[in-house]
């Protein structure tokens, strides 16, 4: 997707540099029925300038090639009757929106900008996202095939010189044991709080200058508690219910979620999928003592492996108190891939801070760390296994290299597919772009 806020922006000075001669509006290439204007193109190397994008050959150029490859795949959808639901389109505008406003501030800043209500910006959108998304299903249908045979795998992998096989970083397997300390004190303690909030609220203090004081989601809170306008599937189920269950402007009872605790206020919300809301989070804190019972459970653990008496694997079953490890006897997953390996920038600081001293089958001391909601835990972990940086291959890195295998056959489908539409279609230059040396032939007639 083009970076649309710098697009934006780009086009105030566009309009200034290119309106008085009539430039901005002249037609330099054809495909099909798909027309490209000299604006797209100026408008597009400025995005790719302001984003730092550098390029040894004309850049003119290759912005042209890419939106003629853009058009082909446009023209195909139009004839295929590709169809895109006008939900996909107003939650990518929506998405659009929100990135515009993180960058300029607000809302309001936005239609400054643009001298226009949002509902128009919104609606000038439409025709833009919309061709997007057709061009990304149209490309996704075409180099969807059958999967991959482990045949395929290794002729590719015997085919890739081996200088140019990707290096993997240092990989690890672990696995954890988590026991979290009795919560039902730092919850009340964090009920409470939450409680003296809501009143100060109902009896008239801004739910924001609250929210910015006190609330613990840090992205939210400089914001005075707003999230922007969301689809209730974006956020946690117990969240949306009671987001949707409010009035405009009324203040929900306390939430629990698998962030912590919240109290939500209704902004506004458009039929019963989309609002948008203020929230205050808090979560619980707990003492030095809840610390040191958690400690002291997980020492007794981890003497218990280390002297035989009990495997690691059967610890986790019983003892840990994470769902989505323990039936798998600790071992922890890759979200990203969903593989049991992760590089040390997809580790959480404080889990590779005790891991890098480790060798394999050590067990860790007990030691605080946090999941990806940011909520407390205390954990002992094995290094199952530590895979040194090397040259990717078959035996280490099979998924590796089926992913190269897939991508190669992807690209070979895709660029059998243009030559074929290249010879077919009606595509037109304007001479003004004689000059350029395109990577694929075939643009020209």
């Amino acid at each position: 997707m083009r970076k649309l806020f710098l697009s934006f922006l780009l086009l105030a000075l566009l309009q200034n540099t290119f309106a008085q001669d009539g430039l901005i509006d002249k037609v330099v290439a054809v495909v099909g029925r798909e027309m490209i204007l000299l604006y797209d193109i100026e408008l597009e190397v400025g995005n790719q300038r302001l984003l730092g994008v550098t390029s040894d050959k004309n850049l003119h150029c290759e912005v042209l090639e890419n939106l003629l490859l853009q058009k082909l795949l446009l023209a195909q959808a139009r004839l295929d009757s590709l169809k895109v639901s006008d939900e996909e389109v107003d939650a990518q505008i929506d998405w659009q929106v929100r990135q515009m406003t993180m960058r300029a501030g607000s809302e309001k800043a936005v239609e400054e900008l643009f001298h226009k209500p949002m509902f128009q910006l919104k609606k000038d959108l439409r025709e833009i996202v919309h061709e997007q998304i057709l061009t990304k299903n149209m490309h996704a249908s075409l180099v969807k095939d059958a999967p991959i045979t482990p045949t395929e795998v290794e002729k590719t992998y015997k085919q890739i010189p081996k200088d140019s096989l990707p290096i993997i970083p240092t990989q690890y397997v672990l696995r954890q044991i988590i026991v979290n300390p009795p919560a039902s004190e730092a919850k009340f303690d964090v009920r409470k709080r939450l409680l003296e909030l809501r009143e100060r609220i109902v009896n008239g203090e801004k739910f924001s200058t609250l929210a910015i004081l006190y609330s613990e989601d840090p992205a939210s809170a400089l914001r005075g508690g707003e999230l922007g306008l969301r689809y209730k599937q974006e956020l946690a189920p117990a969240f949306s219910d009671a987001a949707l269950a409010l009035k405009p402007g009324q203040v929900s009872p306390i939430v629990e979620t698998e962030f912590g605790f919240h109290i939500i206020q209704l902004i506004e919300k458009q039929g019963n999928e989309m609002f948008n809301c203020r929230h205050i989070l808090l979560k619980p804190q707990y003492t030095a003592n809840d610390r040191t019972a958690a400690f002291r459970k997980l020492d007794s653990i981890a003497t218990l492996i280390r002297a035989g008496e009990l495997s690691f694997e059967r610890a986790a079953l019983r003892l840990s108190e994470d769902s989505k490890t323990n039936t798998s006897g600790g071992l922890m997953v890759n979200e990203e891939n969903l593989s049991s390996r992760f590089e040390k920038d997809q580790l959480n600081p404080a889990d590779f801070g005790v891991l890098r001293n480790m060798k394999e089958g050590d067990i860790s001391i007990p030691y605080e760390s946090q999941d990806k909601m940011g909520n407390t835990q205390y954990k002992i972990i094995r290094l199952e296994r530590l895979i040194p940086t090397h040259t990717a291959n078959l035996e280490n890195d099979y998924s590796v290299i089926q992913q190269l295998a897939k991508q190669q056959r992807q690209q070979a489908t895709f660029e059998k597919w243009i030559k074929q539409k290249q010879a077919a279609a009606l595509i037109r230059i304007d001479p003004m772009f004689g000059q350029c040396q395109f990577e694929r032939e075939g643009w020209r007639k």
